[in-house]
Order: structure tokens, then C-alpha cells, then sequence
């Protein structure tokens, strides 16, 4: 399969990298970065492009393409909810319709987080924010698509996150890395990787996956 994935410079989109590249079932991947990661590996091809909320000057790369793993995300932390809004909804709608025109036979794999709030209704603001984007996707129309739900992640071959705050805490942790590990409601960031490519080549009726169907969809 051939894949396109955006947010390749935080944990989800290097593991989702990673898995890719070690995949028999990959054939290609396109990265959308804003600036490179400096990857070199013959399955992989890297588009800079900085507006994120028109890839009209990049459309005619992302054609051909069997699905797209959009792990792109920032912290809702000290931001307004129009911000948040630009950057969560606003920025994801562009990339799906466009990828949908292109190709609407693709999976489109929306990475969210756990507490997502699927009515838009609740008082969390970055709740109603994913909601709306998951819900947005899930009803474009794409052959299949799916809001993974990850809430904690372990680390694993060398990725790391993009939020200082979070690698401290996983320095602080990880001597009780191997009893997380036994947890469903705990993945490893090469679960989630592992996953969003068996979402692909599994289709299951579950479109929002938390942590322990995660783990599950990465055993297959």
C-alpha cells in the first residue's frame, strides 16, 4: 500500500514512520512536513509545505495513494479555541477534501485523543474540537476511516514527544514501564503504528478506537 502521513515529527506520525517502514505490506510512504526530519529510506518521500490549510500547490503529489494517517495534533495548553479550532478542524477539513477528490477509495486515519467528545456539546473545549474533526471525517465519505483514540503512550524505539513536559515524565516513569505495559488501557507508540496499517488491511466496524482496541487491531 502506499501511504501518505502527516505529523511525522511528533511521537504517533515517527511511529506510524517507523512501523511503515519495517511493514512487508508498505510501499511507499509520502510525509507533509513543515520542515524536513531528515529521513532517508527508499520507501519514503518527504513534500515540505507550510500552509496546511491549502495544499492546492502540492495536489498533484498526493494522488495514488491508499491511505493517509493524520497524526498532526498540537495541545489545546494556553491556546484560544479559535486557534485550537484553525489548527484541529480547519486545518484537518482541507487535508481530507482534498486527499477525498484525489482519492476517495482511501482509508483516512484521523489520530485524536481519548476523552474526545463526539456530541460537541461537552465543556472540555479541545473535547468538542476533536469531536467535530472525527466527526467530520468519519462522514466524508472515504472508502473506511477511523478517530484512533490513544490516551497514554509508552515510548518505544526511539521516538519521542514533541511536548518537553511529556519526555520528563516518561524519564520519571520508566522503571514501571514493564507494569504499564500489562495494562490495556496503556499502548506503546509501535501499537499505534502497528494498528493505524492493520486498520488498512483489516477493516472492523469499530470507527473510534481507544487504547485496548489499539492494542488489540496491532496484534492482527
Amino acid at each position: 500500500m502506499k501511504v501518505i502521513i502527516t505529523g511525522s515529527s511528533g511521537m504517533v506520525g515517527r511511529a506510524a514512520l517507523i512501523e511503515c517502514i519495517e511493514s512487508k505490506d508498505v510501499e511507499e510512504v509520502m510525509l507533509i512536513n513543515r520542515s524536513s526530519i531528515n529521513v532517508s529510506h527508499s520507501k519514503v518521500k518527504e513534500l515540505i509545505h507550510e500552509d496546511f490549510s491549502d495544499f492546492s500547490a502540492i495536489k498533484n503529489q498526493l494522488a495514488g495513494f491508499d491511505a493517509c494517517f493524520h497524526c498532526m495534533g498540537v495541545s489545546s495548553a494556553g491556546m484560544s479555541e479559535e486557534k485550537y479550532t484553525h489548527i484541529t478542524y480547519t486545518m484537518t477539513v482541507a487535508l481530507a477534501d482534498t486527499l477525498y477528490e484525489l482519492n476517495p477509495n482511501m482509508v483516512f486515519n484521523y489520530v485524536s485523543g481519548t476523552g474526545s467528545d463526539s456530541t460537541e456539546q461537552g465543556k472540555s473545549m479541545w473535547g468538542r474540537v476533536k469531536g467535530k474533526t472525527e466527526n467530520y471525517i468519519l462522514a466524508k465519505g472515504f472508502k473506511d476511516a477511523y478517530a484512533f483514540r490513544p490516551g497514554g503512550i509508552l515510548p518505544e524505539k526511539g521516538v519521542k514527544s514533541k511536548t518537553p513536559l511529556y519526555n520528563i515524565i516518561y524519564i520519571l516513569t520508566r522503571p514501571l514501564f514493564p507494569i504499564m505495559r500489562k495494562m490495556d488501557s496503556i499502548t506503546g507508540s509501535s501499537n499505534v503504528g502497528k494498528a493505524l496499517i492493520n486498520s488498512v488491511l483489516m477493516p472492523g466496524d469499530l470507527k473510534h478506537l481507544e487504547n485496548t482496541d489499539i492494542n488489540k487491531l496491532s496484534k492482527h
